[in-house]
């Protein structure tokens, strides 16, 4: 089966704890990659993470690190983290543009899926800053300017257009709720399966010899409840028939 690379879908978190007139800080690392990950291994395949604090220094740069995987997910991890290595950022040594690099791995053949979050896309307060980059003309869909969150704290069931997609797997044409999204606009010449209102959710295309697509809700709470990541079956079915299109293997 495909041998999958998930950057991202993990974070640091510190809290300040004041009592009285004391303060001490917590610091804690959260990853939420499981239910994902667990999806694609249950459908046989290799899943290899890579979290958001080593993406800076480990994310594969050349056309022989990029063609060790089939398909690439970019999941809750801005454009800043996979372009800047620290040689760039830290020490202005020049290096590879990285978004670059992965764009054109996508139009040699591979597949690349980019998963919603605060950092995916735009992303809040468009610090996800993928608009104006490389990476932009192989996505299926356009990005928007500015912060580009849709949060429906009330829950949103999904449109589903054509259940009978490959890339949705056997998901079927019901699905539970989700919390909010990424809002994005459909290109030209790519086919949106399912929405979220009038927005697109999931949306697929074919560039050059490789394919690209996007589930701009989440893999994860808060965006994607436990209804949906771990009761529902369809969970399961849907990423492995996202991948599997991605990398020609439906």
């Amino acid at each position: 089966m495909a041998r999958i690379l998930i950057a991202g879908e993990s974070w640091l978190t510190t809290s300040t704890h004041t009592k009285g007139v004391d303060a001490f800080t917590l610091h804690s690392y959260v990853e939420g990659v499981a239910q994902l990950r667990t999806a694609l291994e249950a459908g046989g395949h290799e899943v290899v993470h890579m979290p958001g604090h080593l993406v800076p220094s480990d994310f594969p740069e050349t056309p022989e690190q990029l063609a060790a995987f089939d398909a690439i997910i970019l999941s809750d991890i801005g454009a800043n983290s996979v372009q800047l290595a620290p040689d760039v950022i830290e020490r202005s040594i020049p290096g590879r543009d990285r978004l670059q690099e992965l764009a054109a791995w996508v139009t040699r053949g591979g597949g690349l899926i980019m998963i919603g979050g605060y950092l995916s896309f735009t992303g809040f307060q468009a610090l996800a800053a993928y608009r104006e980059t490389d990476l932009a003309p192989v996505l299926p869909v356009e990005m928007l300017v500015g912060d580009d969150r849709v949060e429906r704290p009330a829950g949103v069931a999904p449109t589903v257009l054509d259940a009978t997609h490959p890339a949705l797997g056997s998901a079927g044409a019901t699905w539970p709720a989700l919390l909010g999204y990424n809002r994005t606009i459909t290109k030209e010449g790519a086919t949106t399966l399912a929405t979220m209102g009038d927005d697109p959710l999931v949306t697929v295309w074919e560039i050059g010899e490789g394919r690209s697509a996007v589930f701009t809700s989440d893999c994860s709470p808060h965006w994607a409840p436990p209804a949906f990541c771990d009761e529902w079956s369809g969970y399961t079915a849907l990423f492995n028939g996202i991948v599997g299109w991605v990398t020609g293997r439906s």
